[in-house]
């Protein structure tokens, strides 16, 4: 049974690294002392390393172990083995590009859907759509594929933003941007908002946290979803 927690963010302000959704962290890793962290979007560019210590200094506070993907000499075996993964945000072209390098992108799909734990927050949270495209981030590498998890019916668009009121940037907004990705695309897409996330068990897809989410259809009007609601019937 599938146990995902699809976050926008790992850090909302005012906060420290995860530390919004460490008691729900506490309940979805309940039954593994160690999680295997997927540290390939490298935000910023910092080191598979130094990303591996921020994710284990945060679990560390409710006694979970950490330990890097690249720091297995075997990556697939390493997936097939966990007993809970976190994949972090970064940029989502160069995760992408290096879980299919790498072949793991068809081993964390099974993983997932045979009951693994997962957490996505960002970058980790786009993979977890039908595709990768509703992404925020500059196409830094070229990905082998723009296909990523399909574990959920939609596609994230995380640290979703809503345009400002009155503002003079001429530039595109999020909302702009998701409507001319329904020009080409058919794949409903979910902006999630900073501090919420996405809560999958089972067959349920739960919004959660403070805030609504915009949800975009092609063809349609967008509209908001409350917190609480199931986004089980977005296909």
């Amino acid at each position: 049974m599938k146990r995902l927690i699809v976050a926008s963010t790992s850090t909302v302000f005012g906060s420290g690294y995860l530390e919004y959704l460490l008691p729900e962290l506490s309940l979805l890793f309940s039954e593994t002392e160690e999680i295997v962290f997927i540290p390939y979007a490298r935000p910023g560019g910092v080191s598979h390393d130094a990303y591996t210590a921020a994710a284990a200094k945060a679990f560390s506070s409710i006694g979970k172990k950490v330990k890097g993907l690249h720091e297995f000499n075997d990556p697939v075996l390493a997936i097939q083995e966990a007993k809970g993964i976190f994949t972090g945000g970064g940029n989502t072209f160069v995760l992408v590009s290096q879980l299919y390098r790498n072949g793991v992108m068809e081993p964390l799909r099974q993983a997932i859907h045979t009951g693994t734990p997962y957490l996505g927050t960002s970058a980790g949270s786009n993979i977890c759509g039908l595709t990768m495209q509703t992404t925020n981030d500059m196409p830094i590498v070229y990905p082998p594929s723009f296909k990523t998890l399909g574990i959920l019916p939609f596609n994230i668009n995380p640290h979703y933003l809503d345009p400002i009121e009155g503002s003079t940037h001429m530039g595109e907004t999020r909302e702009t941007r998701i409507k001319e990705f329904h020009t080409q695309n058919t794949i409903p897409v979910v902006g999630i908002r900073e501090g919420s996330w996405i809560e999958v068990d089972g067959e349920n897809i739960l919004l959660k946290g403070p805030l609504t989410a915009r949800i975009f259809e092609q063809g349609k009007k967008p509209y908001e979803m409350e917190t609480g609601n199931s986004m089980a019937q977005i296909t």
